[in-house]
């Protein structure tokens, strides 16, 4: 069997499975949500034994520390991965929910209903524990869901999504609600991009390569999880040692990821006093800085900063800094460069967190507070299937209302049109 006919059998009973999810009621998702967490916990050795194979893989691949990180599962990580799950059994089920009602003079009540989206298909890159909260999620909201990961992690994700399938159909729902492509051939993911016919949605994450050739291939509609190049911005009203904290947080305790900060933004009012205190904490941390000229003045450690580095998503221990004299410059690099991810500013001023919040066009402003919680387990949606930076259908973390749609349902008593 080809990998085209492959590809396209895992959709069709993707989309079966699909149909019979839609009509399961919350009661038996929550079952099934809580038996898979627990099944996890269980497989926990199972798991692990596989994500050795790809760390060992990625080690030697030269794979960068943050993203053998990112890699990385251990007894905790699966743990955590079980409670994303149980989160979402407590949530509220989205699906069936009276989103308007009206009655027109003629006597036709019109509902609007919110109603799964189908089959969504996500590609990502590395992370594995994706693969459990894309299942969750979609399982919440009764999407079924093809899992397509990155090489580095197919031995994790396939032990993962079949520990989520058996789980599944011990609990009486369709083992093929969650399907992880068990192979990494690259042209899997050219096949499934052209099945527009048994797939409703793609969700890409990972990187612009993979972003930009499922957008220019894809004939199913697209949610882009895009480029995180976030900034911090500390204003010349900023509280220095709550922005120092908050910059090492948003650059240093996670640096893998895309909602850690790329870009450090300073006011020139408080660069000298700022800088000289966060740059020698930044570099016992390991991270290297790049400055423009005012940078690299204050902080002789620093090299050079570039063009590109402004546009930069290091996802690694680097960060790009800058001096700027106000706070328009600021927000014209953050629209300038930045990817509408996540942008925080540091402040006290009432007047200039309101600029900010208003003009920072992004799917998520932070103010005083760290780009890191840019995350749908820390807004409180149990996990998250992606952060879009579209603005259709959905921005930031997507929870279970963004892999929702809705349908108009109308009743009347024999009414006929005119």
């Amino acid at each position: 069997m080809s990998v085209a006919e492959e590809t396209k059998g895992i959709a069709v009973r993707a989309r079966d499975a699909s149909r019979k999810l839609a009509l399961a009621d919350t009661a038996a998702k929550n079952a099934a949500l809580v038996g898979a967490a627990e099944a996890l916990v269980t497989a926990t050795a199972r798991i692990v034994e596989a994500n050795a194979k790809d760390l060992a893989a990625a080690e030697e691949a030269g794979l960068s520390p943050a993203m053998v990180d990112r890699l990385r599962l251990d007894a905790d990580r699966i743990a955590k991965m079980a409670e994303g799950l149980r989160q979402v059994a407590e949530l509220p089920d989205p699906v069936g929910e009276l989103l308007s009602e009206r009655t027109r003079p003629n006597g036709l009540q019109i509902r609007k209903l919110r109603v799964p989206i189908g089959v969504i298909a996500i590609i990502f890159e590395s992370r594995p524990n994706v693969t459990a909260d894309a299942a969750a999620l979609c399982l919440k909201s009764s999407n079924a869901c093809i899992l397509r990961g990155g090489k580095e992690a197919i031995n994790s994700n396939t032990c993962i999504g079949s520990v989520l399938s058996e789980s599944l159909a011990s609990s009486g729902l369709p083992a093929d609600a969650v399907v992880v492509v068990p192979t990494i051939d690259r042209e899997a993911v050219g096949a499934l991009l052209k099945l527009d016919d048994l797939i409703d949605l793609v969700i890409p994450r990972g990187g612009k390569a993979l972003i930009r050739r499922v957008v220019e291939e894809s004939t199913i509609p697209v949610i882009k999880h895009y480029l995180g190049v976030c900034h911090v911005y500390v204003d010349e009203s900023a509280d220095l040692d709550m922005a120092r904290a908050i910059t090492v947080n948003a650059k240093c305790q996670r640096p893998g990821v895309c909602n850690a900060a790329e870009t450090l933004l300073v006011h020139e009012a408080v660069a000298e006093e700022f800088l000289s205190a966060v740059a020698g904490e930044l570099e016992r941390a390991g991270c290297e800085l790049r400055g423009d000229e005012r940078t690299r003045k204050l902080v002789p450690g620093a090299k050079p900063a570039t063009e590109e580095d402004w546009y930069a998503e290091y996802l690694d221990l680097v960060l790009a800094v800058r001096v700027v004299t106000s706070i328009d410059e600021a927000i014209d690099h953050i629209a300038t460069y930045g990817s509408a991810h996540s942008d925080a500013i540091v402040a006290a001023d009432p007047g200039a967190v309101e600029r900010f919040k208003r003009e920072v066009d992004s799917s998520c402003v932070f103010i005083n507070t760290t780009t890191r919680f840019s995350d749908g387990f820390e807004f409180g949606l149990g996990a998250e299937i992606g952060i879009s930076t579209d603005k259709l259908h959905a921005r930031g973390p997507m929870g279970l209302e963004e892999l929702t749609s809705y349908k108009y349902v109308v009743t009347g008593n024999g009414q006929l049109r005119t």
